[in-house]
């Protein structure tokens, strides 16, 4: 392999594994926030003792997210330094705003909801809690605004010439709101919720097959049920917006995603299918004009195929029709499993609902799972460009790199993501199997209260 597959595996491997966290800390800091505002509403002592366990978990999904995402800021100094150069002044604006107005508001009043339970006021800490959520939320957003550049660029402009070419911000309104942005940060921003609604049903329904800390995983259930439910409708209204939007600004990408090469009238979907890339067609199940209905809402129009463009210009359509439509089954079995828990808890058979309970506890998979094979369709869907129609990816790789170098670090990482995931899964096991605390069952201390009762 020459030295730009290698920059694209090792790249691709350090963000899928820090995308394992950021959408677990997203979905859980808005749980966070309903069930400490649950906890004020009712006084409810059960709802505090709920927050602080999630708190704990929520801490170990932050640092370890924040440990990997790190690495990728200096990837695209070592590996990616022509696209640094061509992107810099765009995305040193927006990662900048994204350290300041997310991950420093995130990580500012992190201390507080870690360690503020018993020195500030029970609204001091929920407004804490709101504000780490709201932090994560932001950091989302510029991110994907960032990435969505890349995906359908606008407000720029081209200066330079040969090695020094570039791209400058004209209109940085333009670059926020490009095309892109708004339907995939929604798009994401649900599956990041989903991620931490079926977080905490995993471990609710652990809980409740070993029927230990009933009271605590019956109302934790509750609350991750509402949310996963919730979330599983809305992604299947983003999805059906981002999908348009790749059809009218990437038309390729979707005819990858969708294997089809041929452009007909109608224009079916496959519901399962295997492409076969030397022949140029997919064998398969198809579902007659659904293609057609979705993009257009008119079962009459045909999609355009990829027999409408250059063959260099075709993304690796094997795999990013599996990616795509591994993306769609994992949100099939989570609206299977947000029903079946619906069904059970609706019937009060929750606890006798075994088997419901176990697919439950391998739920938290699904949204990991998807999250990830839908970035992979996203990014691998855009190659050859590494800046849609601006810069391709064989052209944004460091110059100074040779592929012993990227072998060499390539192989580091794997063996420091190895360690740190097992860390990062111990950890987790530790604190799930040893469960929400007694002692953490009580009132709020405030500690201006109890400076004046003591003095």
């Amino acid at each position: 392999m020459d030295v730009v597959t290698l920059s694209r595996i090792q790249f691709a491997m350090n963000i899928s594994f820090h995308y394992l966290f950021p959408p677990l800390s997203i979905g859980l800091g808005l749980i966070l926030v309903i069930m400490e505002g649950a906890y004020l509403k009712t006084k409810n002592p059960i709802y505090e003792q709920m927050t602080r366990f999630w708190v704990k978990i929520f801490a170990v999904i932050f640092a370890v997210g924040v440990a990997t995402g790190l690495v990728q800021i200096f990837a695209f100094g070592t590996n990616w330094a022509t696209f640094s150069r061509f992107v810099g002044d765009i995305f040193g604006s927006i990662l900048g705003a994204e350290g300041i107005f997310a991950f420093f508001l995130e990580s500012g009043f992190l201390g507080i909801l870690l360690f503020g339970w018993n020195r500030v006021s029970p609204k001091m800490h929920f407004f804490s809690t709101i504000m780490v959520s709201l932090g994560a939320h932001f950091s989302g957003v510029w991110i994907v605004i960032a990435n969505s550049w890349m995906q359908t660029p606008a407000g720029y402009e081209i200066v330079g010439e040969g090695a020094s070419r570039h791209a400058v911000i004209a209109n940085f309104w333009e670059v926020l709101m490009n095309p892109s942005a708004m339907i995939r940060l929604g798009h994401v921003i649900v599956g990041c919720w989903l991620a931490g609604a079926f977080l905490v049903l995993s471990v609710s329904a652990f809980y409740l097959l070993k029927k230990r800390h009933l009271d605590f995983a019956t109302k934790s259930f509750k609350i991750g049920m509402i949310v996963a439910s919730i979330s599983v409708a809305l992604q299947l209204y983003t999805a059906d917006a981002s999908g348009r939007a790749v059809a009218r600004e990437q038309p390729i990408k979707l005819a990858a995603f969708e294997g089809v090469y041929k452009t007909e009238t109608p224009t079916g979907m496959w519901a399962l299918g295997i492409v076969e890339p030397e022949k140029k067609k997919v064998i398969g199940i198809p579902i007659p004009g659904l293609l057609s209905f979705l993009v257009y809402r008119d079962f009459t129009q045909a999609v355009p195929g990829l027999d409408q463009f250059p063959p260099e210009l075709w993304p690796n359509v094997k795999v990013v029709f599996q990616t795509y439509h591994g993306m769609i089954m994992m949100w099939g079995l989570m609206l299977l499993a947000a029903i079946m828990g619906l069904i059970a808890w609706k019937r009060k058979k929750i606890l006798e609902s075994k088997w419901t309970l176990r697919f439950l506890v391998i739920s938290i998979l699904f949204p990991e799972i998807g999250n990830q094979l839908g970035w992979f369709s996203a990014e691998m869907g855009r190659q050859p460009w590494v800046v849609y129609g601006l810069l391709k990816t064989k052209d944004a790789v460091s110059a100074s790199i040779c592929r012993g170098q990227v072998i060499f670090s390539l192989s580091l990482f794997i063996i420091i993501y190895i360690l740190l995931f097992c860390m990062f899964i111990y950890l987790m096991d530790k604190k799930i199997r040893h469960g929400p605390q007694e002692e953490e069952l009580g009132e709020y201390r405030d500690p201006y209260k109890l400076g004046e009762q003591n003095g």
